[in-house]
């Protein structure tokens, strides 16, 4: 056994949440495992531009522009494949001849372990222990509460669950229950700090005694949150509201246009490292469902307003946070706006979703996998 252990975590560049719970899992290895090195590519960095364009941004323009033809998609290929059919067998052609610089580089870092935050690093390395050329243990991250049929393949040393039905739903696809481990998604250690409210709104320019809305667009700033927040802002109310621009420049510009005519009410903010924050800052969140936004936000006590979840896996993420009390839904602005009025107008009630999302929260889910994974490694 090599001195120094190597933790390679591949993730995929469809979405931003796949690599958010890639680097939570790398930050978590270099904080609480000394004498291990934690290593994160991102397989679309390995692969030729075409094969990117057509895997990642196809699907980022999909869900934005078609989210009914995404959950069309996403339920069709939810269903087993037959392992010689013929889409199967070109699929993996493709795969395998444009991911010769991805396994060149992996053969390059010899890795002790590998986890992975997608499934097609998955479903590569899987093929790969098949035939005997991949010696070293392959964990899988699913990082929704959902499982999908993509995600599931032989020879993976483990799988972890965001909740205990995500554990169910991948027993029932064939998954050995003794390789499942339900920790939740794994989100930066960050969120699993205390923060000080007064501290973080004062440190935002905001009164931490005033109601806080944090209305978030994703880091892409994909979804015309300009025009929400202008609705939900003319709302008679006494609250703040952080909207979040991500990189949208653009956007942004908008935002802080729109402050100039509600001062003291509207605090726009660009892409930040620090959105924990402006979570511990906030008494309700508005946004979409992903993965990762709603493990952190759960992490935080942060209940949430969602808003539009995709078909497919937001839908789930969506569903979870409903059964257990942590969000109310609303499916376009005006029913955002009502929610919204209904939740200012009733603090005891966004205290109780507080309380439900601090008791499903699972705010030290990168540790928990990473010991089980440290664990199941002679030599840890």
């Amino acid at each position: 056994m090599k001195n120094e252990k190597t933790i390679l975590i591949l993730s995929v560049s469809a979405g931003a949440g796949h690599v958010r719970a890639a680097e939570a899992l790398k930050k978590t290895t270099e904080e609480n495992f000394p004498g291990s090195k934690a290593i994160h590519l991102d397989v679309m960095e390995f692969v030729p531009r075409l094969f990117k364009k057509i895997y990642a941004e196809s699907y980022i323009k999909v869900v934005d522009r078609s989210p009914a033809l995404w959950g069309f998609l996403y339920s069709q290929t939810d269903k087993e494949e037959k392992e010689h059919s013929l889409a199967k067998k070109i699929r993996c052609a493709v795969q395998k001849l444009n991911t010769r610089s991805l396994f060149d580089k992996i053969d390059e870092l010899h890795p002790d372990i590998v986890i992975c935050t997608h499934f097609l690093p998955a479903e590569l390395l899987s093929r790969k222990i098949a035939r005997g050329k991949f010696p070293a243990p392959v964990w899988v991250v699913v990082t929704d509460f959902d499982i999908h049929s993509l995600w599931v393949h032989p020879h993976m040393s483990g799988y972890f669950a965001a909740s205990p039905e995500v554990a169910c739903r991948m027993k029932d696809k064939g998954i050995n229950p003794a390789n499942i481990h339900v920790t939740g998604i794994p989100i930066m250690p960050v969120f699993s700090r205390k923060h000080s409210r007064a501290e973080c709104a004062i440190g935002l320019g905001v009164n931490p005694e005033k109601t806080t809305i944090l209305l978030m667009s994703g880091g892409l700033g994909v979804g015309g949150i300009h025009l929400i927040a202008d609705k939900l802002l003319k709302i008679d109310s006494n609250f703040q509201m952080f909207a979040l621009a991500g990189k949208n420049k653009e956007l942004l510009d908008e935002l802080n246009k729109m402050a100039e005519s509600f001062p003291g009410k509207l605090f726009p903010t660009g892409f930040t490292t620090t959105i924990e924050k402006n979570m511990a800052a906030s008494d309700l969140a508005i946004s979409k469902p992903g993965g990762l936004t709603t493990s952190e936000c759960l992490a935080m006590g942060l209940p949430m307003i969602v808003i539009s979840p995709i078909p497919g896996q937001e839908e789930r993420n969506c569903d979870h946070l409903l059964e257990n009390g942590a969000a109310v839904k609303a499916h376009n602005a005006a029913v955002l706006e009502f929610k919204l009025r209904q939740l200012l107008e009733n603090p005891a009630r966004i205290c109780e979703m507080r309380k439900a999302a601090l008791k499903i929260g699972r705010p030290h889910a990168a540790m928990d996998i990473l010991k089980i994974v440290f664990k199941e490694q002679v030599g840890f």
